[in-house]
Parts: structure tokens; sequence; C-alpha cells
């Protein structure tokens, strides 16, 4: 179990991190962050990045279409949110969006900033769903 600074500061030592946040995807806000932010303003950045989080989760066309899966958690938890993670690249990075399942209705993602010629996005999902999976809220 960890809080939000020890995960994001994890984040951080990926190869080609550039910077990290925790951001609310319906209000748009950073939890918190670290490093650069994708512009230079970590609250416009948040706020984007929630926008293409928000548009994701909340479509039908890319949640689960397994018949058997109900989404839900363990007995009593809330369901986990639709998608697990979004990957944006451009010329010269990737944006990895990797949602957080809550015992609350989970509405918080991880976005890890990586620089592409030194970033590794398969490790980097591997260890962001692991960060989720450890991040305590409350």
């Amino acid at each position: 179990m960890q809080g939000i600074d020890e995960c994001l500061l994890e984040a951080m030592r990926l190869p080609g991190a550039r910077g990290a946040a925790l951001v609310d995807w319906t209000s748009g806000l950073a939890l918190g962050a670290v490093g650069e932010s994708p512009g230079g303003d970590q609250e416009a950045a948040a706020a984007e990045a929630a926008e293409l989080a928000r548009l994701a989760a909340e479509q039908r066309a890319f949640a689960s279409d397994r018949s058997d899966d109900t989404g839900a958690g363990a007995a009593g938890e809330e369901p986990d949110p639709p998608v697990e993670d979004l990957i944006l690249s451009n010329r010269d990075s990737y944006h990895v969006l990797r949602f957080v399942p809550t015992s609350f209705d989970s509405s918080v993602f991880l976005h890890l900033w990586l620089a592409r010629a030194e970033g590794n996005l398969a490790l980097a999902r591997i260890r962001l769903g692991e960060m989720a999976g450890r991040l305590v809220l409350g």
C-alpha cells in the first residue's frame, strides 16, 4: 500500500519518465504531480488529460465486451473502471493514462509522460498497473 506521493515518485523512476500526475477525471484536477508537465502547466495538462480519460471511460465502445465480465471486483466492491489504460503517442513522447480501481466510484487515473527515446512503454504499462493496485486513496 502506498500513498499518492510515493506512487508518483516511483513512476518517476521509470526509464524516460518526464512527469507524472494523479488526476480526477470528473473534475480535471491533479491530486498530485511531480516532474515536468506537458506544455509547462500542470493544471492545464491535468484538465486536458481528464477530458481524454472521461471520453474513453464513458463510451460503451471502449468497454470490455466479454459476456462474463461484470466489471465488478470482489464482493461488496465497486466495479472497476471500464478502461484499463490509454496510450497516446506523438513524435517525441508517450502519454500513458492508467485508470485506478478504488473502493469508491473510481474516477482517478495515473498520467505518466515518457520521453519516447528513453522510455519503455511495455515496462511503463506493467509498472503503472502495479502502482495503481497498491495506491491508497483517502
